[in-house]
């Protein structure tokens, strides 16, 4: 597998990687996190275009994988943390939107590792209901470290992963 950036072309794969995703969290118990239509089309043109936006291949070239990624403050949703805290203040990197094809094995801890070498500190934040993404980010070295709240006030289990 490789990550790279995502490029226009990408956008309809990216679509469908999204469709399979919120079809799978609402058959497993989580309907609400991610609504008819998210993230919208305008969000991953603009992903693409300030260059956030990765594709995950697998060695065959097929787009298995799909996420933002970026090194900065989340200002928005993570300057306020409740119910614990961050394990540090130091720069970080932001996973975002993250999704996998089903069929394609270990996709998602690839993606996480690849944003865990980047920078070596890497925030992320998942919905209460996402059994399968809290269990992929704790087998993955992340930390839960508390609740924040993202687009209009839903609360989100927020995790940390560093080197120290």
């Amino acid at each position: 597998m490789r990550i790279r950036h995502s490029r226009p072309e990408d956008l309809p794969r990216m679509q469908e990687l999204y469709a399979g995703a919120r079809a799978f969290m609402a058959a497993n118990g989580n309907p609400t996190q991610w609504p008819e239509g998210f993230p919208a089309e305008d969000t991953l043109k603009e992903d693409i275009a300030t260059g956030i936006s990765y594709v995950c291949e697998d060695d065959g070239g097929r787009v298995v994988g799909t996420f933002a990624f970026y090194t900065g403050r989340e200002e928005a949703d993570y300057a306020e943390i409740f119910d614990g805290a961050w394990l540090n203040d130091a720069p970080y990197g932001v996973v975002h939107r993250i999704t996998s094809d089903r069929s394609t094995h270990g996709v998602g801890s690839f993606c996480l590792q690849w944003c865990y070498d980047q920078c070596g500190n890497v925030r992320i934040d998942t919905h209460r209901d996402n059994r399968p993404m809290r269990h992929t980010l704790e087998k993955n070295g992340f930390t839960q470290c508390g609740i924040v709240y993202v687009r209009d006030h839903e609360e989100r289990i927020a995790f940390q992963k560093t080197a120290g």
